[in-house]
C-alpha cells in the first residue's frame, strides 16, 4: 500500500459501507478490538477530512472508542468477506474472533490503533467529536426500526490523519 493524499482519496462512499463493509479498530497494538462496520460517513468537517461511524452500546469496540483516542477503518478486497462476517457477528469478549478471522494485525504508522496487512485501504483517524443519537431527532418513522432494543448508536467523528492503499483509491 501506497500514501494516500487525504484530499486526494477517492472512494465510491455509499458502496464502501453498504456493500463492501470497513472494519473499525480501537485500543493498541497488546490490547484491542476490531468490528465490521456498514454504516457511516466520509467527507469534510470543520476544515479537515473525516469519518464518521457508529457504536451500540452493546458492542465490545464501544469500551475501546471509549477508553483510546484514534481508531482505524480498513477495508478489504472482496475475498475476505468471511472474515468481515466473523468480525461483524462475533463478540471480543467471547473468543479471540481476530485469530478466528484469519487476518494479521499490523501497527499503524500515526495512530495508536492497529490495522491489517490484508486490508486494500487504511484510515488512520484520531478522535474529535461524538455525541449520543436522540431518537426525538428521528424524521422518518422507518428508523425507529433499526433499534428494537433502544440501543442507540454513539456516533463518532474521527479526523483522517493517514490514509493508505491501492491506486484505486487514488484520485
Amino acid at each position: 500500500m501506497e500514501e494516500i493524499d487525504v484530499a486526494k482519496l477517492q472512494v465510491k462512499a455509499a458502496g464502501l459501507w453498504l456493500k463492501q463493509w470497513l472494519l473499525l479498530t480501537a485500543g493498541t497494538l497488546e490490547d484491542f478490538n476490531a468490528m465490521t462496520v456498514g454504516w457511516g460517513a466520509l467527507g469534510g468537517m470543520w476544515g479537515r477530512p473525516f469519518v464518521q461511524v457508529v457504536v451500540r452500546p452493546t458492542r465490545h469496540t464501544r469500551r475501546y472508542m471509549e477508553r483510546y483516542e484514534t481508531f482505524t477503518l480498513c477495508a478489504f478486497p472482496k475475498q475476505y468477506r468471511p472474515a468481515l462476517t466473523i468480525l461483524g457477528t462475533k463478540s471480543g469478549r467471547d473468543s479471540d474472533k481476530v485469530a478466528d478471522s484469519g487476518l494479521t494485525v499490523i501497527q499503524s504508522k500515526m495512530v495508536e490503533a492497529p490495522a491489517f496487512r490484508e486490508a486494500e485501504l487504511v484510515l488512520e483517524c484520531r478522535k474529535m467529536y461524538w455525541q449520543d443519537m436522540d431518537p426525538e431527532h428521528f424524521l422518518a418513522d422507518s428508523i425507529e426500526e433499526n433499534y428494537p432494543q433502544k440501543d442507540y448508536h454513539r456516533i463518532y467523528y474521527g479526523e483522517i490523519v493517514r490514509a493508505a492503499g491501492k491506486d484505486a483509491y487514488r484520485g
